[in-house]
């Protein structure tokens, strides 16, 4: 990793042998790969075990607390551990850890207020949703803790701790889905998923020798606030869609309809667990490329973008030769609903993965304000394209209504990137990345 560097820099530096920064790569992708494979594994796990136990309507319910878990946890990724990526990777040890100390401590005073609204709001809710955001709530500050520890982990380049803790979590999840199952209710799975976690939180304050100091959160904010606050906003646009495409859904359609759009999701999930392992890594990438060769970022984009899409399509693929007795062993009754909706799932998700190559070159070219713009336009076609879909035809017309607003959303992203390479040719570079 090369020293971070200041706002409106324009470094160029001499490019490694190519067999060495190949193996350099690959080491980069492998821990990022193995982590979200452990993470994507249990969260996989998770939902089939609760999906098979609860049934569709239950399921909904359980889907509805994990999709604000997204939107809750995508506020403190933008708020405390993105910029501690950005500006806290490859420095010395004692600036990561006084960073870490404020990053992590930012997150954890996240999850607790955001936990206590969510409990106020289950207890006041009832029902059976009620307790389920309640639970959601208690969990919240174990839950966003963990997943700083990750972040801060690869910031310091040791991503093989990262991976340990997300293994912490699996093993700790195994008794708790057993308790979970024997009461049988979707609460007490919240309370089981987000129990695991906390202690793998724990754990990776053992890891790091580092106590998270909520008081430092504050400052943390003040110092970071040029970037947090947009990268906020970045995040949680498209997070917050999904929850207000599943709460839309569920009114226009019923809960029945989320739990069949997330039994699809499921399926696509060993995939998801490549695309979001490849996020980790994918602006370092494309930031080492801008800095090392910059006439190649365009081509590093595509070939990342179409290589996603073409996954997305080849998994897809396979998912639709799968006979209907391995769907209903592995999903249960929600596998007849969740199999109407793999085309376009499909379709989306590879929209989505060719996305996500212009969106890493222009986060690394440091176009600010072109990614919002692209990801609040994403954010706006979601929501349209999924409440319409489903107002006209149900829980399909929801799905196809995302896969053509995503992809919609994809032809943005790639005419943004253009213009700014474009713009690149004449203007320095306003942001520099740390790799």
């Amino acid at each position: 990793m090369t020293p971070m560097t200041t706002e409106g820099e324009n470094p160029r530096t001499t490019a490694p042998p190519a067999g060495s920064a190949r193996r350099a790569l690959v080491g980069r992708l492998s821990w990022g790969l193995a982590d979200q494979a452990a993470s994507s594994v249990s969260n996989f796990v998770v939902g089939i075990y609760v999906a098979r136990s609860l049934g569709v309507t239950a399921f909904g319910v359980f889907s509805l607390a994990w999709v604000t878990y997204g939107v809750v946890l995508n506020v403190s990724r933008g708020l405390a551990t993105d910029p501690l990526v950005v500006r806290f990777s490859g420095v010395s040890d004692a600036s990561w850890r006084g960073a870490v100390t404020r990053s992590t401590g930012t997150a954890l005073g996240v999850g607790a207020a955001i936990g206590a609204a969510c409990l106020v709001v289950g207890v006041g809710l009832g029902g059976s949703v009620g307790p389920a955001f309640a639970a959601l709530g208690v969990t919240l500050p174990g839950l966003l803790l963990q997943d700083a520890w990750r972040f801060s982990f690869f910031a310091a380049g040791t991503g093989r701790k990262a991976f340990v803790n997300d293994l912490v979590w699996g093993v700790a999840l195994v008794p708790a889905m057993v308790v979970a199952a024997r009461v049988g209710s979707v609460a007490a799975f919240v309370l089981a998923w987000g129990a695991s976690a906390t202690v793998a939180a724990g754990y990776g304050c053992l890891q790091s020798g580092i106590r998270p100091r909520m008081a430092g959160a504050r400052g943390w904010l003040r110092e970071q606030r040029d970037l947090g606050y947009r990268y906020l906003v970045e995040n949680v646009s498209l997070s917050g869609a999904s929850q207000l495409r599943a709460y839309g859904l569920g009114a226009i359609v019923g809960v029945g309809a989320v739990g069949a759009v997330r039994g699809a999701e499921l399926l696509m999930g060993p995939f998801l667990a490549v695309l979001m392992g490849l996020s980790l890594v994918t602006v370092p990438e494309a930031a080492r490329v801008l800095r090392q060769a910059p006439h190649r970022l365009g081509t590093f984009c595509l070939l990342l973008g179409g290589g996603q899409a073409a996954g997305a399509l080849f998994w897809g693929g396979a998912l639709l030769l799968m006979p209907d007795r391995l769907g209903e062993l592995v999903l249960g009754g929600v596998w007849h609903s969740a199999a109407q909706l793999i085309v376009p799932i499909t379709l989306g998700v590879a929209g989505a993965g060719l996305g996500t190559g212009a969106a890493a070159g222009l986060r690394a070219l440091g176009a600010a304000r072109r990614s919002l713009r692209c990801q609040l336009f994403a954010s706006a076609c979601y929501v349209g394209g999924g409440l319409g879909g489903a107002a006209a035809a149900g829980t399909v017309g929801s799905a196809w209504g995302v896969a053509a607003a995503t992809l919609s959303a994809s032809a943005v992203w790639w005419l943004h990137l253009r213009s700014a390479l474009r713009e690149h040719h004449h203007e320095p570079i306003p942001e520099v990345r740390t790799p």
